[in-house]
């Protein structure tokens, strides 16, 4: 690969004795895969799935949402569990969660006990995004318009929130279908503002500081340069995004959208950008749902940089989808046993997870 030879990190702890092997045999057979972005490791077990389409397979009913629930606590002019009153919004619709997981109150600072049992106070803001006033329409089935309006408001939230001294990180966030354990089916989204940095961004942006200082380029840039070269994970891309499934994708149909160019923050988009970006998420979003004819369960979300008044040259903004669904609508795969104890597995590698993707259609199943 001309011009590209990351300085490889002490993260970066490959055995001394391997026998060097073509890609295509070696994902015949059982092996371990490195994530960069969290310097942890995932065992992919393709001789598991030789054949992963083969068995029952079953289809769902599909759920015939209402537009409007009399008694969704999320639906226009609807009284919320507090008793606050919804108003009759039109488009996205915005306000504090009633029951937040973060308080912004000062708390009393706690003595330190013992060094091995220590705790902190922490401050915080949790919001709830609406998509829109339809009770039934998810994000692959609103139009390119509205989703463009969903990310707006994302972006705006995310600079208000990041604004306040004490929040130092936003994490945007989808949890979507009861298998993600979303309480209400009315289509959101939710933004905590929280005061320390999160783990799973503090691990990303520990690994991000260190390759771009290292290499003077940022990491993620550098992945789809090897991704473009390849080809075998990416499921398209536009003059702004790229979606592909991650080389170390953990759960079966995982995707990462990443950001072209120098964009760390989510209010840093053009108006270019939130269009290209709201192509992107239609895209993945739809062809989730035509994979098994479903209205799809996935866990979202952004990764932007810290907001803590520190330049971020390293960070590349990007997006995580989690979907959990392995062979059909119902059959799940579950973090159990070994990966809870010991490390992540996979059967179905990410080549085959992406080209399953890719043959699949844009347009939505129940427009067909």
């Amino acid at each position: 690969m001309e011009d590209f030879e990351p300085r490889l990190s002490k993260h970066f702890a490959f055995p001394k004795t391997c026998e060097t092997v073509y890609p295509s045999r070696m994902f015949d057979s059982p092996h371990r895969r490195f994530n960069p972005l969290t310097g942890e490791w995932v065992l992919v077990s393709p001789h598991r799935a030789k054949r992963p389409w083969l068995g029952q397979v079953e289809k769902t009913q599909p759920a015939h949402l209402p537009q409007y629930d009399a008694d969704c606590y999320l639906c226009p002019r609807n009284k919320r569990a507090e008793g606050l009153s919804n108003p009759d919004y039109t488009s996205t619709f915005v306000f504090d969660n009633d029951f937040p997981a973060l308080l912004g109150d000062e708390t009393p600072q706690q003595a330190l006990e013992h060094p091995l049992l220590i705790s902190i106070p922490e401050r915080g803001i949790c919001r709830v995004v609406c998509f829109s006033p339809r009770h039934d329409l998810t994000l692959p089935e609103l139009d390119q318009s509205a989703i463009e309006s969903v990310i707006q408001t994302w972006m705006d939230q995310s600079l208000d929130l990041g604004a306040k001294d004490f929040i130092h990180y936003v994490q945007v966030f989808e949890n979507k279908g009861v298998m993600m354990g979303c309480s209400n089916p009315h289509p959101h989204s939710q933004l905590w503002g929280t005061e320390h940095i999160p783990n799973e961004p503090a691990k990303e942006l520990e690994h991000q500081k260190e390759y771009f200082t290292n290499n003077n380029r940022t990491l993620l840039s550098d992945y789809l340069t090897e991704e473009r070269q390849r080809q075998e994970r990416i499921l398209f891309t536009n003059e702004h995004f790229t979606a592909l499934v991650p080389y170390w994708a953990i759960w079966p149909f995982e995707v990462i959208v990443v950001a072209h160019g120098n964009i760390a923050y989510l209010h840093d988009l053009t108006a270019g950008e939130l269009g290209a970006l709201a192509d992107i998420l239609k895209r993945v979003t739809t062809r989730y749902d035509n994979l098994f004819e479903t209205s799809f369960p996935y866990s979202m979300g952004f990764h932007q940089a810290p907001f803590d008044d520190q330049p971020h040259p390293e960070w590349t903004l990007h997006a995580h989808f989690y979907p959990p669904l392995l062979r059909s609508a119902t059959i799940r795969k579950f973090m159990v046993g070994f990966e809870m104890l010991a490390m992540p597995q996979r059967d179905i590698t990410p080549e085959t997870a992406a080209e399953r993707l890719r043959a699949l259609p844009d347009i939505h199943y129940k427009q067909l």
